[in-house]
């Protein structure tokens, strides 16, 4: 299996949330990614609705910023901040601004089976323990929310929203998960002059990426340990988004290497573990 090398030039992507319209900001090919499709869909209250045809791709769609309205096999699907829809391969979709405008963030990567259309509500999710808890410990305390995990099926994709506390660290311990799913973090909800500090790295004595981050970026790790910490005052969250290396058998949840010096810390992660086997985000 291929794994590439960590640089700045193929793994952080500034700004994704610039320019208006369907933009592509990761992809195989351009960045690092091996299986990983992501973009943004930003339209304004008087602009025309996008149409996609996703190919051979899945796609899930996450709202960050205002309403929608997706149309996809003959359904229809009102979207807000932080709700989610799974859209399966070869599956056409219509995304329509509200009169508020919308942006959404597309995830998307190749699969060859066909699953199940799936709308995912943040205020239910929100009330089921499984998908929305609270992890860590007294400086890396942070909520975590699967938006498109255990509750979705899907071949490859798999995507939640995490917000730390102020100041405080994320990921943590660290951990990697290369083997089976590759990552890629948009941070958002970081209004300016917010920022994080994201590290990337493989030898923990000298990281191969530390860049700070503000809300639009995007940092992928192809490969290694990825914490991040936010800076004094401010939060950090991030929309994580993964895609399995081996369709099915790789999209498992809570799978991960822990960097051996913090094998020992507790992450608080362990009623969530234990309640639906939540990703270790």
């Amino acid at each position: 299996m291929e794994i590439y090398p960590i640089t700045v030039a193929t793994c952080v992507i500034r700004g994704t949330d610039a320019r208006p319209g369907r933009t592509r900001s990761v992809a195989p090919g351009s960045t690092a990614a091996r299986h990983l499709h992501y973009g943004r869909i930003r339209l304004a209250p008087s602009d025309q609705p996008v149409a996609v045809d996703p190919g051979t791709l899945e796609t899930g769609l996450v709202c960050l910023k205002g309403r929608a309205t997706v149309r996809a096999g003959g359904e229809r699907f009102d979207m807000q901040p932080y709700d989610a829809l799974y859209l399966p391969r070869a599956t056409p979709f219509q995304v329509a601004s509200s009169p508020d405008g919308c942006d959404l963030a597309e995830i998307a990567a190749p699969v060859d089976g066909q699953y199940p259309m799936q709308f995912v509500s943040f205020a239910e999710l929100e009330r089921d323990p499984a998908l929305h808890f609270h992890a860590g410990g007294p400086s890396s305390g942070r909520t975590i929310n699967v938006l498109l995990g255990q509750n979705v099926q899907a071949g490859r994709i798999v995507a939640g929203i995490t917000f730390s506390e102020p100041g405080h660290w994320t990921s943590w311990p660290p951990h990697e998960h290369t083997r089976m799913l590759e990552e890629a973090y948009l941070y958002v909800d970081m209004p300016a002059p917010s920022f994080a500090v994201q590290l990337v790295y493989t030898n923990p004595a000298e990281p191969e990426l530390v860049t700070t981050v503000r809300e639009g970026d995007v940092v992928l790790m192809p490969q290694g340990y990825h914490p991040n910490v936010a800076a004094p005052g401010c939060t950090v969250g991030f929309l994580w988004m993964m895609a399995a290396v081996r369709e099915l058998d790789d999209r498992q949840f809570g799978v991960v290497n822990v960097q051996p010096e913090f094998a020992g810390s507790a992450s608080g992660l362990d009623r969530g573990r234990a309640d639906a086997a939540a990703i270790t985000r």
